[in-house]
């Protein structure tokens, strides 16, 4: 059984997709094309220069001898304009558009002139030194561009049927084919950054061609051997006298940025740049399904609950660190100097739907769902047009501006940035999120998200899905079959609202034992059945385990799938100051005026520090506490209005 179509009513997503396509697209297209003038913004504690433009179309002019130049901006900035011929691929689905489409067309064509005749493309390296290619590639980026092109492609053709853009996907596997594995002659390696892996397994999935699972496998297999591919470059580009910029930039090979320091069926723990060990992960888990490969798939789980069980940040950022925007240990979960880049939490989606395509499981749902409404989409403004690189829990804008190791740490979305892979990242995830709604798995329809939707199978069977969530918890799913079918329907109850739940069956009220946290009706469909879930959305409280020494003696506030949060503009400033009673009840008020879009606030009595004393230090007592309403509002929407502090978890009373 497969999904043959599905189109999104839900009013929250569509409000999301609605913004990708009129004011992202067009935005990011002006962007790469210097059309307009930007902000750019540093990042990564400004330890990368800014440029002053994109210049990422230009680039591919000049390699394809339409313009004269030399190559400008970040030498990964191919990416930018793969990425968002990816999302035109999928909003095309929901938003057919002839101009867009036409644009997308002529950019396709443009790719294909700067693409060498033996499948080759790398502007940076085509441009500066086309005589090391592949020479340097733990930290060249020719495998990550190639492997954003590839996803493009592949979705650019299954949307409009352009074998061109498929085409040129194919000639890029087979160069990179012909250049690794393991025979004699060939480079026994794989990139600094994955993103290959995971894009020759989709494109092995449309194709039916096995070299392209066998490549990404082989790469895989070979991450963390002896001898270290990257080490023995280096000595090769010694030997040979070649010298490049990122001579003075590149970490040592054998470190764990590049998740690097073993092979990866015997990696415990993720570790280093939490984008690329996620990345990588996701080509595992795509790789493993494909292959069958059982010590591959343990190898995903293990690290799988290395990153949920602890290292993942309550709203599903991942990344502890600015340096090396990456993994530190156990339990080191900082709210203030956090990194948990956007990119980070889509490429954690990205792996959570590889998990469930392998075994459907509500763990893996459950965490798809909480990056969708919080880790990702905290990453753009509500007008589209704003942008956050870090997703910070805690903010104070006077440490942002005179902390240097706070000052990654922004209180405003940034116009744009010069390292932009995340707003083009959000995009394509957001303009794809039919696709993480449902798995489909032998018979069985699992309904993984509660996003309003109507999908048809290839058995016959129709779903309608409705609600207003993630607001409210009352969910209908009208399954209607054009001929009676047996097939299975499992529903997710999601883990924060057991068991406080309901199922009813055309109005009949139903038991039905989990199965992997999933309510399985199984039956032959005939007619229209409609089928009604009522979820827990009273707010909560949470706690992190006490080896998270940051959260200890401080709750976090959750509603449903929805972290929240307190911010400056309803609370007043010195926020670490409020504390919120373990037994403190919540009201729920629909807001319709304070942000582009209605949500509901949560409102509970709280305390704050009386400042009772001028004294820098001074003979502990008991803190004077006043009265005082504390205000919550989504995790996601914060930083939509003034610049001020925000903070996540706050302190604990009783």
């Amino acid at each position: 059984m497969k999904i043959t179509s599905t189109k999104i009513t839900d009013k929250f997503w569509q409000n999301y997709r609605q913004l990708v396509k009129e004011e992202l697209i067009p935005y990011q297209w002006s962007v790469i094309n210097d059309e307009i003038s930007v902000n750019i913004q540093r990042e990564n504690a400004n330890s990368l220069d800014a440029v002053e433009k994109s210049h990422a179309i230009q680039n591919l002019k000049i390699a394809a001898g339409l313009a004269t130049g030399e190559f400008y901006g970040f030498w990964f900035q191919d990416s930018d304009v793969y990425k968002w011929l990816e999302t035109v691929a999928y909003a095309l689905r929901y938003a057919p558009d002839t101009d867009l489409q036409q644009k997308a067309d002529d950019l396709i064509q443009l790719i294909a002139q700067a693409q060498q005749p033996d499948g080759y493309l790398d502007t940076y390296i085509q441009l500066t030194t086309p005589q090391n290619k592949f020479k340097h590639v733990s930290f060249s980026h020719e495998l990550y561009c190639m492997g954003h092109y590839i996803e493009a492609g592949v979705a650019y053709y299954q949307t409009t049927g352009n074998q061109t853009a498929l085409d040129i996907a194919v000639k890029m596997a087979t160069c990179l084919d012909n250049h690794f594995g393991p025979e004699v002659g060939k480079l026994h390696g794989y990139p600094g950054h994955p993103e290959i892996e995971l894009a020759l397994a989709k494109l092995a999935d449309v194709t039916g061609d096995t070299r392209f699972t066998n490549l990404a496998k082989y790469m895989i297999d070979m991450r963390g051997t002896t001898p270290n591919f990257f080490a023995e470059q280096t000595k090769t580009r010694q030997a040979e006298n070649i010298t490049d910029m990122f001579d003075n930039m590149d970490p040592d090979p054998q470190a764990k940025y590049f998740q690097n320091q073993a092979p990866v069926r015997e990696m415990k723990t993720a570790e280093g740049h939490a984008v690329r060990m996620t990345y990588l992960l996701t080509g595992m888990a795509h790789i493993a399904r494909q292959t069958h490969d059982q010590s591959l798939i343990e190898a995903c789980q293990r690290l799988w609950n290395n990153i949920t069980d602890r290292r993942m940040y309550i709203t599903g950022g991942i990344g502890s660190t600015v340096s090396g925007e990456a993994f530190t240990y156990d339990y080191d979960l900082p709210n203030d100097t956090m990194y948990a880049e956007t990119c980070a939490s889509c490429a954690m989606t990205f792996f959570a739907k590889q998990m469930q395509e392998l075994t459907p499981d509500r763990k893996y749902a459950d965490l798809m769902e909480r990056e969708l409404f919080n880790g990702t989409i905290s990453g753009m403004s509500l007008d589209g047009k704003h942008f956050f690189y870090v997703n910070p829990l805690s903010v104070d804008p006077v440490a942002s501006a005179n902390d240097p190791t706070k000052s990654h740490v922004k209180v405003q979305r940034a116009d744009w940035f010069g390292c932009a892979c995340c707003p083009p990242n959000l995009a394509r995830l957001v303009a794809s999120v039919d696709q993480y709604i449902y798995t489909v798995k032998d018979d069985t329809i699992y309904v993984d998200q509660f996003i309003g939707n109507h999908t048809t199978f290839d058995n016959g069977l129709t779903i309608d899905q409705s609600g207003n969530y993630p607001w409210q918890g009352n969910i209908t799913l009208k399954v209607t079959a054009t001929q009676p079918s047996q097939s299975t329907l499992a529903i997710r109850i999601p883990t924060w609202s057991q068991p406080n739940y309901q199922l009813a069956i055309n109005g009949v009220a139903q038991s039905i034992e989990l199965n992997n946290g999933y309510a399985k009706i199984s039956q032959v469909w005939s007619g229209t059945t409609e089928l009604t879930l009522t979820l827990d959305m009273s707010a909560r409280k949470t706690q992190a385990d006490p080896k998270v020494t940051a959260d200890i003696g401080k709750l976090a506030v959750e509603r449903g799938p929805l972290v929240y949060c307190l911010e400056q503009a309803d609370n007043g400033s010195q926020l670490p100051q409020l504390a919120l009673p373990l037994t403190a009840s919540f009201i729920e008020k629909t807001d319709e005026n304070s942000l582009a879009i209605p949500f509901v606030r949560l409102q509970a009595e709280g305390t704050r520090i009386k400042e009772d004393s001028d004294a820098l230090y001074s003979t502990a007592t008991v803190r004077s506490v006043e009265a005082t309403e504390l205000n919550f509002i989504p995790y996601f929407a914060w930083a939509n209005r003034t610049a001020g502090e925000m903070e996540v978890w706050v302190a604990k009373q009783g």
